[in-house]
């Protein structure tokens, strides 16, 4: 399992689409909303965590298409479903390369990108918080909707409007439990409804995603 986790960390930082890809775009989308919104410090703080989380989510999406497909491509992904190793341990691997590539950069980078925003010191913990338990959610979720889409010429479209929809919830618990922090509220009950969610995505989604899985690969 190991093995299979590195060589996962090594195609993400390789093939592209990993680390930096989502780092630049996060950034990218950081810097372009007070240029969008304006200069006004006090509405940059007001809409930081919602423009935060909104960047790593879209961050997440942008990379989701590669989780399984150069799998797919070279033949490899026939191979490991008839591993000793269950499909579902597989499945859930790679979703833990994606976080760790993908999720894990944008959660160290987005209290320094929350500077931009003008952010209070005050919310970077909570802001910290959510992401750090918000994000394995996102990557879970998007290698199921990979799971369904492999194969497919051109999936990327369809796997957005598929995994989209889904992240809603994610989305509005992770960015109000940011603010409420910045703010000095209590963020137990977001936290809670934010830690449920990516439990439970990753206690179920695994095994839909291996299930599947073993329909395409026939």
């Amino acid at each position: 399992m190991i093995a299979l986790l590195i060589r996962d960390l090594r195609l993400a930082m390789r093939a592209g689409g990993g680390f930096g890809l989502g780092l630049a775009f996060f950034l990218i989308v950081v810097v372009l909303v007070p240029f969008a919104v304006g200069p006004q410090s006090s509405l940059l703080s007001t809409i930081a965590p919602g423009v935060l989380w909104l960047g790593a989510l879209l961050a997440c999406l942008l990379s989701l298409d590669r989780i399984l497909a150069l799998d797919w491509e070279d033949g490899s992904l026939d191979l490991l479903a008839v591993s000793p190793l269950p499909l579902e341990a597989v499945v859930s691997l790679k979703a833990l390369a994606h976080w760790l590539t993908t999720g894990l950069p944008l959660v160290l980078a987005a209290p320094v990108l929350a500077v931009l925003l003008n952010m209070p010191s005050e919310g970077y913990e909570p802001l910290i918080m959510s992401l750090l338990l918000g994000t394995p959610a996102l990557s879970v979720i998007g290698t199921f909707g990979a799971a369904l889409t492999v194969g497919l010429k051109r999936g990327g479209l369809l796997l957005s409007l598929l995994v989209l929809p889904l992240y809603v919830p994610t989305l509005i618990f992770g960015a109000e439990a940011a603010r409420r922090g910045m703010v000095g509220l209590e963020i137990t009950v977001p936290m809670l409804m934010l830690g449920g969610i990516t439990c439970g995505a990753i206690a179920l989604l695994p095994f839909a995603s291996a299930a599947v899985l073993r329909v395409n690969l026939r």
